[in-house]
């Protein structure tokens, strides 16, 4: 016989098939529970109990279940690892369902769906990160891509045909992309570090998006925001139908759609951006990245519009001409820039407290935040004077505030609780009320005390305690052997007995329950004024949200400026000649990253030029070298050089002159992927044909290594035919790294082309890599001499080096292929290894060495010892 779920299982069951997809964390009491499959699954991501309660179709029911007070952290592990949870509370008291019958079961119902995308909780954010929601759509043949922060309330939509929604979304880095069933973009979802979440055909519908929108906004047409194309309206709908399907309702704060252009911000791919390690090591960390080695931002709103700076580098000049010269204007005032940096970092997240409390997830701790905020942002505007107009425009937006930090001032304690229902904290002398209320609270602490003492009195009982608890309320207590003469007349008729312990009895008066009324009428009614003003000041809040969310913008832009500034001071940076020539002239430039680590180790870092043919040819540098020489760390920083530049900031050289970068590209290094089927070899191929199908004349594109993963002579003539490409079809600025030393011959063949090489040095058969780049070409690779330092077998190094000379000696004598002289060779024989050194007795000097103990020598007596040691070595 099939089990009857019981009442509550069988409310259960409704609410989990009414939400396929997600762990429902059910609410009960103190705990979120989860059943079944939910129970397994979870228990085995968070490393907790699993247990069972009941039956269901004769199988016991697995369950687990988190406390309520610390599901937040649980939440995070889940999502994290890649679950979706929908979270059911209590809709009612458990007081009103048993005024149902003693069965009734407490209504429930999901009131959130938490998802990667729609997280708002701090504990569950990075606060320096962005948490962006995406939302691909295509109509017909026009594709789009949104983008939303409901943490912060941003909203962005741009035209992204689909061979470009890769490289976006890898500009993004969204946690969560939303796409039509079907779509099939499970591949580059996964690629960006994105869920993919599947939504039907309706979501996406175009006709219902703009009504979402109009609904959303409040207006009764979208033209006030700007023109829309039907795909951008779908993506934007399907996010904003989906933000109701999660947050049942209650929608974020969301700031007006903005429309960007792929032509405003320089054009980087996910390849580029990962070689680049722009915001992301390749190890995985932040620790490594363009991005950690110089964000000195003190704001969390400051470090998300920096990440998105160096993200997307911008292609307007005006705009990056606004932003160095407000970085120029700190530079120049060190003062200025210390001052704002201490205000600074006084500064909460406001952006964050006004979307939690739009979500009505915020407490009392988010109005206090916009509170510190808006009043921080009124010192600092007082510092910024009107020289720079960057500057200025940010400081007008950070005043006219004055009534609402007023009233939050009056309204609130200095450092309030983080939940409302705690009460607390609103401030003393607010509301008449609330103060009546309060004092008859607390002065009902104070009759409790001095009725205890009367009762002491009249009852002789020294131990005799009023106390409290939940069940009982206000009660007597007192032990076992003085409650005999409370039992007793003529006490038994004053003090009524409750209840009985192990070791006390409890007692209570009908004084005592008039005043426990009372005073808990006190409690509760200060609560419920308390929760009241709550509403009030959150209303005042969100009627000024756009405003203050345009002084967090400013804010954080002249955070960026600060960090900036410090940065150039700091480090010895200068202030970059951005036009729209084709120059690309870098003298001094150091590598950010590298000279970071370098300098922790306290060793210097050689700075390097970089020169490229300016005019209408293109200009290419062809660069030669041995390993470990530094080619790759060049590369790398003449393409991170105009990241910088563009984003606004100052760059790590002496001098940089740079005509605007459309396009960064970079194919340095490479793996296997070995979960599409790709070797080294081919994963480069790829890169590649990317680069040479789309790069423009205004391009900057950094090759090494091109066609080493195959045959020598298949190797050279892929990269011999790039560079060709790049160079007749292209047009562009390149640094072309090779060790295909045969292809120096076509910087006299081809205009703009020319010869560059990391410099290097022989002593004592030892090859030291000087780091230094220098025109020319290099005359060989030194990779034997590499393979030696890497630790191979001498007599590996040996043979190698014998095999080298033979085939440099053939090349030179005409040889038709390295074959022929490879068969001259003995084959498979390895060089013998090294005789042991012939024992040749110990000198005079050697052996007074070898009495020597170092760290006992004083200065005086090691100079010394230097002294003896010469004259013993001279005889």
């Amino acid at each position: 016989m099939t089990d009857q779920p019981t009442p509550m299982m069988a409310q259960y069951l409704a609410i989990r098939e009414a939400n396929p997809g997600a762990l429902l964390f059910y609410r009960m009491g103190d705990f979120y529970e989860m059943f079944f499959d939910d129970a397994v699954a979870a228990a085995a991501a968070l490393d907790i109990a699993l247990t069972k309660r009941g039956t269901h179709g004769g199988e016991p029911i697995p369950m687990c279940g988190v406390p309520v007070h610390a599901a937040e952290s649980y939440l995070l592990t889940l999502i994290r690892k890649g679950f979706r949870v929908a979270i059911a509370e209590q809709m009612e008291d458990p007081a009103e369902a048993k005024k149902r019958g003693s069965k009734s079961v407490v209504a429930r119902d999901v009131v959130r769906l938490v998802t990667p995308g729609t997280l708002t909780e701090e504990s569950l954010l990075e606060a320096r990160r962005h948490n962006f929601l995406a939302a691909f759509a295509t109509v017909r043949d026009d594709c789009a891509l949104a983008w939303v922060d409901i943490s912060t309330g941003a909203l962005r939509v741009a035209p992204c045909p689909q061979v470009r929604l890769g490289p976006e979304l890898a500009r993004h880095a969204p946690r969560e992309l939303l796409a039509l069933d079907g779509s099939r973009l499970n591949d580059i979802a996964a690629e960006a570090g994105a869920a993919l979440t599947e939504l039907s055909a309706a979501s996406f519908d175009s006709t219902a998006a703009v009504r979402r929108l109009c609904e959303l906004y409040g207006v009764e047409t979208l033209d006030g925001f700007g023109q829309f194309t039907r795909a951008e309206l779908s993506a934007m709908g399907a996010i904003a139908d989906y933000l109701m399907l999660t947050q049942r309702g209650r929608m974020p704060r969301l700031s007006p759609p903005v429309r960007e252009s792929g032509a405003g911000v320089m054009q980087i791919d996910a390849a580029t951006r990962r070689n680049l390690e722009l915001t992301q090591a390749l190890s995985g960390g932040r620790e490594g990245s363009l991005l950690a080695a110089i964000d000195r931002t003190v704001t969390a709103p400051g470090a998300r519009l920096l990440e998105r700076r160096i993200s997307a580098p911008s292609r307007d000049l005006s705009l990056i001409h606004r932003r160095q010269a407000a970085v120029a204007a700190l530079v120049e005032d060190a003062r200025l820039t210390a001052d704002l940096r201490d205000a600074l970092a006084q500064v909460p997240d406001m952006d964050r407290a006004l979307s939690r409390l739009a979500l009505e997830r915020g407490g009392p701790r988010d109005l206090a935040a916009v509170r510190n905020g808006l009043t921080a942002a009124v010192r600092i505007a007082a510092m910024i004077g009107g020289d720079d107009p960057l500057l200025a425009e940010a400081a007008g937006d950070l005043v006219g505030h004055d009534a609402l930090i007023d009233l939050l001032d009056e309204a609130l304690v200095a450092e309030p609780p983080l939940l409302a229902r705690d009460g607390g904290f609103v401030a003393p002398g607010y509301e008449a009320e609330l103060d009546d209320t309060r004092a008859l609270r607390d002065e009902g602490r104070g009759v409790i005390a001095r009725m205890q003492g009367d009762y002491i009195a009249e009852t002789g009982v020294q131990s005799l305690k009023i106390k409290h608890n939940n069940v009982l309320g206000y009660f007597i207590e007192t032990t076992t052997t003085h409650a005999e003469r409370m039992l007793a007349p003529p006490l038994n008729e004053r003090f009524i007995h409750r209840q009985t312990t192990a070791n006390q009895i409890r007692f209570t008066t009908v004084d005592l329950s008039e005043l426990e009324t009372r005073i808990l009428n006190a409690r509760d009614r200060a609560l419920e004024l308390e929760r009241a003003i709550f509403v009030r000041l959150v209303r005042a809040v969100l009627a000024e949200s756009p405003r203050i969310g345009q002084a967090a913008r400013a804010l954080a832009e002249i955070d960026v400026a600060a960090a900036f500034a410090d940065l150039a001071t700091g480090e010895g940076w200068t202030r970059p000649l951005v036009d729209d020539s084709r120059a690309f002239v870098i003298e001094g430039g150091r590598h950010p990253v590298v000279e970071r680590a370098l300098k922790r180790k306290g060793e210097p870092f050689v700075a390097n030029d970089c020169a490229l043919t300016e005019g209408q040819t293109p200009a290419i540098w062809l660069l030669t070298g041995p390993n470990m020489a530094g080619k790759s760390t060049f590369l790398r920083q003449n393409a991170l050089m105009a990241v910088l530049a563009q984003a606004g900031a100052f760059v790590p050289a002496r001098r940089a002159h740079i005509g605007l970068v459309s396009q960064l590209f970079s194919r340095v290094g490479a793996a296997d992927d070995l979960a599409r089927g790709r070797s080294t070899f081919m994963v480069e191929m790829v890169e590649t044909a990317a680069i040479l199908n789309q790069a423009d004349a205004g391009a900057l594109v950094i090759l090494d290594e091109i066609g080493r993963g195959t045959a020598t002579w298949d190797g050279l003539s892929i990269a011999w035919a790039v560079l060709e490409h790049l160079h007749g079809a292209n047009r562009c600025r390149a640094l072309f790294a090779t060790h295909y030393h045969e292809m120096t011959q076509l910087a006299a063949k081809l205009e703009g082309v020319e010869n560059a090489t990391v410099a290097v040095r022989e002593w004592n058969g030892e090859v030291i890599f000087l780091h230094e780049v220098l025109k020319g070409a290099a005359d060989r690779s030194y990779g034997v001499q590499v393979a030696r330092l890497a630790g191979l077998p001498s007599e590996v190094v040996e043979r190698a080096r014998e095999i080298l000379d033979a085939l440099e000696a053939g090349a030179r004598d005409g040889a038709a292929r390295p074959a022929a002289l490879i068969d001259d060779l003995p084959l498979f024989r390895s060089a013998p290894p090294a005789p042991p050194p012939a024992h040749k007795p110990e000198s005079a000097a050697e052996k007074r060495l070898q009495a020597v103990q170092p760290d006992s020598l004083s200065p005086r007596e090691a100079l010394d010892l230097i002294y003896e040691l010469v004259a013993l070595a001279r005889g």
